[in-house]
């Protein structure tokens, strides 16, 4: 592959960045509180994007689109993650059920569903993880029972992100009690007006209200809205999976990070530049990593564990920036938004409790490992 930019990829680049300047808040340094707290703003933003075309750039014109190329949506999220744009809340939508409906979808499903995530006015959730089956997803137990032209769900989701903001969800439940727990589940779409559902708050570590917990109760769902076939949804959601861990946007986020904290240690006399220089060199491999996945799709395959490989580095090296963010200022850097003794203006420690859910959220570290382990190496399962 080429290691260089083309001309055509650093004008986008430049262009990317002059609408930035344009069309986010004024003096925006991203949020403190989390999007949530500024949905009025995620929602105005993302209209922006949609009104200029760049939701997801490189979807086909026909489903709202762009048709640009892979790189060029690379570059594109690159920075709008730097720049902690707040269009976070829709990452879902775009990243995950876009990519997910336009492999395993009907013509149907996809004209349904695609042109409202582009417009900016649909929204989504992801009903995966349960109080009993995070790291070991194919243990879920929400059932989805056939009744006529419907499946009737009944159980729990947890930690599922901004559901109390969400249009539609993306959900994996039990239809085969009988088979292996990898054959016996099957994945719907599952519009979030429907009688039955009720959604919880879960306040995190750092003060902020992004997930929930999700109960069913006889929530009816039409059998028209199931992707993929009957009981072979896991092969669905994993899709979905190594769409979420393609980690470009994790990668231009911890560059941040890292760039706020070189500029927050100029003047203390060079006492960290070793740290630093480690952390710069780990965010170079982290981006090769992601621009690995990159390549691949760019020949038309979906990435497996080089997914896996990138995720599970990125993850990990936004724990170490985070925690450096905190330790090297001492007990100050402890200190929240709200002192305004706070180094980095209290980021470092918001930063510090978040990165703790880095290497959960979309497979743990050790089922990473266990991914690069088996479909990597070829290593026999324990």
């Amino acid at each position: 592959m080429e290691f260089r930019y083309s001309t055509e990829e650093n004008a986008f680049r430049d262009q990317v960045r002059s609408w930035l300047d344009e069309n986010l808040p004024a003096g925006w340094q991203g949020s403190a509180g989390g999007e949530d707290e500024d949905w009025e703003t995620s929602k105005a933003f993302i209209k922006r994007l949609a009104n200029r075309g760049w939701v997801a750039p490189a979807w086909p014109v026909e489903y709202g689109g762009s048709g640009m190329s892979l790189m060029e949506q690379t570059i594109f999220k690159e920075e709008l993650a730097y720049r902690r744009a707040p269009n976070g809340i829709h990452i879902i939508a775009v990243g995950f059920v876009g990519p997910t409906v336009m492999t395993h979808g009907t013509e149907h499903q996809k004209r349904r569903h695609l042109p409202g995530i582009t417009s900016g006015d649909t929204f989504w959730c992801q009903g995966f993880s349960e109080p009993g089956s995070g790291s070991d997803l194919a243990s879920l137990q929400t059932r989805a029972v056939r009744d006529g032209d419907d499946f009737v769900v009944n159980g729990q989701k947890i930690w599922t992100s901004y559901a109390h903001r969400a249009d539609w969800m993306i959900l994996l439940a039990r239809t085969d009690p009988d088979a292996p727990k990898h054959r016996g589940i099957s994945y719907f779409l599952l519009d979030m007006k429907t009688p039955g559902i009720t959604i919880r708050p879960l306040v995190n570590l750092a003060g902020r209200h992004g997930f929930n917990e999700v109960y069913f109760d006889n929530v009816r769902i039409p059998s028209t809205n199931m992707i993929g076939e009957l009981n072979r949804g896991w092969y669905v959601a994993t899709t979905t999976l190594d769409f979420e861990r393609s980690a470009v946007s994790g990668v231009a986020d911890a560059a941040r990070q890292l760039d706020d904290l070189r500029a927050a240690l100029r003047g203390t006399g060079g006492r960290h530049q070793n740290l630093l220089a480690q952390l710069a060199i780990e965010n170079e491999v982290a981006r090769g990593l992601s621009y690995r996945v990159l390549h691949l799709q760019q020949q038309g395959a979906v990435p497996n564990y080089e997914a896996s490989v990138a995720k599970l580095f990125t993850s990990e090296l936004k724990q170490r920036i985070s925690s450096a963010a905190v330790s090297v200022f001492g007990l100050a850097g402890q200190l929240l938004p709200s002192d305004p003794r706070a180094p980095l203006e209290g980021s470092g420690a918001l930063q510090y409790m978040d990165s703790v859910s880095a290497t959960i959220a979309g497979g743990t570290s050790d089922i990473q490992r266990n991914i690069v382990a088996t479909r990597g190496l070829g290593l026999p399962r324990a």
